[in-house]
């Protein structure tokens, strides 16, 4: 049994009986005050996707390290050169009990995509970052369901694909409560007619599977 914390935007927290994995600690839930940092808990490993600030704030970082010295920090190289310069040890290798695939980011408007590797924890989840080219999945996903450089039908289209059983939608922090709401409506009626489950989590909320 495991829980799934969302906490902002593509910053997820998923609890085990082993690990507590924070993935892709990103300046909108630590800069906004739209989340409680108290809250989070202990934290024993973190992921990052790649090298964006929405997904990587070495601040956040840091303070993480400075409550769990022991924290483990996994990525790729991209990422664990810049971190260099914060004094952060960042290990690429294979986290335990995790299955990973180096692919590339979208190509963002300015023509740039970055290293991006999704990390599959236990079987269990999937955080794939900001990339359409993963080709597995665990029964969970997180889904970028609309973002500046994809489209709700290319969500929707990428999750069809890979068939989770539930996913939960990441990288939204810059829409409105409607919004976010508005593209919910829009894709989970798709994702329903392919057994697809939408699970619509708010900042702070949670769930067991």
């Amino acid at each position: 049994m495991a829980t799934i914390r969302r906490l902002t935007d593509s910053c997820l927290l998923v609890t085990t009986d082993d690990h507590s994995t924070l993935f892709d600690p990103g300046f909108h839930t630590f800069t906004t005050g739209t989340f409680d940092l108290g809250s989070i808990g202990d934290v024993s490993r973190v992921f990052v996707t790649h090298e964006h600030r929405d997904h990587l704030h070495p601040e956040f970082l840091q303070w993480l390290l400075d409550r769990r010295q022991d924290l483990a920090v996994y990525s790729n190289q991209a990422v664990a050169d810049i971190l260099e310069s914060h004094e952060i040890a960042v290990d690429t290798g294979v986290p335990e009990g995790t299955s990973i695939e180096d692919v590339i980011h979208e190509v963002i408007p300015n023509g740039s995509a970055p290293p991006n590797r999704s990390f599959t924890l236990d079987d269990l989840f999937t955080h794939p970052g900001d990339s359409r080219q993963p080709t597995n999945t665990a029964p969970v996903l997180a889904l970028p369901p609309l973002v500046p450089w994809d489209s709700a039908t290319g969500g929707v289209e990428f999750a069809r694909r890979l068939k989770p059983r539930q996913v939960i939608p990441i990288h939204d922090f810059y829409l409105t409560e409607a919004g976010r709401q508005f593209v919910a409506n829009i894709c989970l009626p798709p994702l329903e007619d392919s057994g697809i489950e939408f699970v619509q989590l708010d900042w702070g909320d949670s769930y067991t599977v």
